[in-house]
């Protein structure tokens, strides 16, 4: 029984990709928004690769699952549906959505996470 959990551990699956919503002006993570990646093909058009939420700590942790023969190299842009959060919090904003661009050139680990305002971001390749 020991040996099957041992296994079970040691293939938790591995993402290259995650990203983060710090609110500034809250001092505090932004849970439940949408993030859409995409990925830039060879023509300059835009595949959607994935799209998912924010956890209650702002963070999307498993894009781009990491298999064995995988290249996951290019240009990526991650779409920030900022406008809904703000909507619930009863703020306008500047923003409806923000677009990060950003190229993946090796097979390191690359976490892409901005800081928000209702009139601000900013953005930055964390660790």
């Amino acid at each position: 029984m020991l040996a099957v959990a041992s296994v079970s551990f040691s293939q938790e699956a591995k993402y290259q990709l995650s990203s983060h919503i710090l609110d500034v002006t809250k001092g505090e993570p932004a849970p439940n928004v949408k993030i859409s990646l995409s990925k830039q093909k060879d023509n300059g058009k835009w595949l959607a690769v994935d799209e998912k939420y924010t956890d209650s700590n702002g963070r999307i942790k498993d894009f781009l699952k990491e298999d064995k023969g995988v290249n996951h190299h290019g240009i990526y842009k991650l779409t920030y549906y900022v406008e809904p959060y703000f909507t619930k919090l009863n703020q306008s904003s500047f923003y409806p959505f923000i677009e990060v661009v950003f190229e993946i050139k090796d097979d390191k680990h690359y976490h892409v996470p901005i800081t928000l305002s209702p009139f601000g971001y900013s953005t930055y390749r964390g660790n």
